[in-house]
This record gives structure tokens, C-alpha cells and sequence, in this order.
């Protein structure tokens, strides 16, 4: 039976340093609305959305670095957002910098969050980014910088809900190129994966990666619904934000692998797709029926080695790589 799902894609055009939050909780309102008018039952926001991005900057001092952060959420500036989200009965996915402190000793802690918010405005699912790429020190000779691991802490991992009729769960970003996100969320039986991005153009270290941007971006995602059956939203913050290009290419990918809709733009931008759920069901009780076919005892390299290890040497090998 058909479960019929609307969902939008609301992509950003840049946000600059300059943006005070008012203007951008704006911008997605102005999103939200425009994606209610076409339908949309689940608007998907980007990574990070409520301000530019600022682990391009090396910042040393502790007020100009909290003041990217949100301690409440909703707070007095995303309040109105989640009020016409309830009046519209709109849910909606927000990526934003989290600050919190532990319950018991006060600990401060700092996280890439996304929340995924019902029609009613309540908050139903958090997920806080795990894989965190960049640098945790000051590499001036970059063109911009990319500290995430400066300026957070690993997520302790992906939770799906069930919501808007399915079964939900979320990742940030960097995490859309392992495949080990959307397998631990694929044993949930999701059947929607909601993603925000930042994605630079120009990458540093490796240059050489440059022209490929959008297609791995479109590729890791849409390799991550078929193997697991599952949809997958995929929201940029895209155009150039500070000096610096971001990749636009947001889009819905359906459990086939196909692309159902993608935003053209690097600005503010709606992609709408109507997705229905129940087709995941042919994909996870055939050719991936986890339950029938994964062989997870071939699989305990995964969990117990983070870097590679080469096999044995042979000096009869010819082809054996050097040191």
C-alpha cells in the first residue's frame, strides 16, 4: 500500500559573516512557506544553516566562537520558524552548531547537530555529526580553513525514528561519504535519510579532487539509497560564502539510486519530490534482505581497524608498492 510522502529539499545561497541570524531564520521561513505552497510535508534545511560557516576561520578568541553556537533549541531567534512550521504543519530537519553542558559536571560540550522536527514543532529526533573531517590545529598556509575537529566532538552515533509515516534517521555532511552511516542506519530499517551539507569547491590538500566535487556528492548518496533501500535528501548551503565555493547539487534520491529531484541554482532554491516510502519494501526484502544475505561475521575488520594495514610482503612480487 502506498505511503505517499512530500518532501523539499530547501537549499541556502550563501550566508555571510555579516548575516545576523533574524535575517537567515528569515530566509528558511521564506523557504518553509514557499516549499508548504508546493506541498511539502518535511522540509529538509542544510548543515549549519543559521550562520556562515565558521570552521573556515581559525578563531582563538572564546565570545567571538560561542557567538556561532546555539545553547537552547528552539531559541529567541529560531522560535518564529518552529511557530510557522506548527501553524503550517510543516515538519522540517535543521542543521545548527550546538553548545551544551553535560548534566552532571557541567562539561561543556560542542557539536554539528542536526534536529528533525514534527508538524506539531516538537523536536523527535537529534543527531550530532560523527565523522568530523578537516584539522584540529592552525594551518595558515590554507587558502581557508576547515577545523571541525577543532570546534567539535564526535556524535555518539545514528538513531532512526519513526516519523512522518516511516522511518527516519539523519547524518551531516562528511558522513555522507561512509558507507558505514547509512548501513548502521539501514539495521533500523530506515527508509528516509535526511543530510545537510557545506561543501567547498577547492579542497586544500588535495586539489587534484576539485572537478569531481559534484559527483562524489551525488554518488556517495546515491550508492547509500540503493545499497540500503532506503530514500535520501541530500541539502546544500551552496554558492560563494566568504571568497569560498560551495557545491549546490541538492536533491532526493529515491531507494532505485535515481535522482527524483535536484535543485539547478546556488542560491536559495526548493526541489520537491513526492516519495513513496513503501518503496523501500522490494529492495529490502530482495537483493538487500539483510536478515537473508549479510555475513556480519566476515565483517569484524570493520569495527576493530580504523587505518588500513597492508598485507604481508612478498620479495617475489614484482608488483609489491614501495615504502
Amino acid at each position: 500500500m502506498p505511503r505517499p510522502l512530500v518532501i523539499a529539499a530547501a537549499q541556502l545561497g550563501p550566508i555571510q559573516r555579516a548575516h545576523a541570524r533574524p535575517e537567515v531564520v528569515s530566509r528558511l521561513v521564506s523557504l518553509l512557506q514557499g516549499a508548504h505552497a508546493m506541498g511539502a510535508q518535511l522540509v529538509v534545511f542544510p548543515e549549519l544553516c543559521l550562520t556562515t560557516f565558521f570552521p573556515r576561520w581559525f578563531i582563538e578568541d572564546r565570545a567571538e566562537l560561542d557567538a556561532f553556537y546555539e545553547r537552547r533549541m528552539p531559541g529567541p531567534d529560531t522560535q518564529r520558524l518552529f511557530d510557522e512550521a506548527r501553524r503550517l504543519s510543516v515538519g522540517f530537519c535543521l542543521g545548527y552548531a550546538e553548545l551544551c553542558e553535560d548534566e552532571e559536571g557541567g562539561t561543556v560540550h560542542r557539536y554539528n547537530t542536526s534536529i528533525l522536527v514534527d508538524t506539531s514543532g516538537r523536536i523527535v529526533s537529534k543527531y550530532r555529526k560523527v565523522h568530523l573531517p578537516g584539522h584540529a590545529e592552525h594551518e595558515p598556509w590554507r587558502r581557508f580553513q576547515h577545523l571541525e575537529k577543532r570546534y567539535f566532538e564526535p556524535g555518539p552515533g545514528w538513531t532512526a525514528v519513526r516519523a512522518f509515516g516511516g522511518v527516519v534517521g539523519m547524518a551531516i555532511c562528511n558522513d555522507r561519504r561512509w558507507p558505514e552511516a547509512y548501513r548502521v542506519l539501514g539495521l533500523q530499517g530506515v527508509e528516509l535519510v535526511l543530510i545537510g551539507y557545506n561543501t567547498p569547491v577547492h579542497n586544500p590538500p588535495a586539489p587534484e579532487h576539485d572537478r569531481l566535487g559534484d559527483f562524489h556528492n551525488h554518488l556517495v548518496m546515491q550508492a547509500g539509497a540503493y545499497q540500503n533501500g532506503t530514500y535520501v535528501v541530500g541539502v546544500a548551503k551552496a554558492g560563494e560564502e566568504e571568497g569560498c565555493e560551495m557545491i549546490g547539487g541538492s536533491c532526493i534520491i529515491a531507494p532505485t539510486g535515481e535522482l527524483v529531484a535536484q535543485c539547478v541554482t546556488r542560491d536559495d532554491e526548493i526541489a520537491v519530490a513526492r516519495c513513496d516510502l513503501d518503496l523501500c519494501t522490494s529492495y529490502k526484502r530482495s537483493v538487500f534482505d539483510f536478515a537473508k544475505h549479510r555475513q556480519p561475521h566476515a565483517y569484524r575488520m570493520i569495527v576493530e581497524r580504523t587505518g588500513a594495514i597492508l598485507p604481508p610482503s612478498s620479495p617475489s612480487d614484482p608488483t609489491e608498492p614501495s615504502a
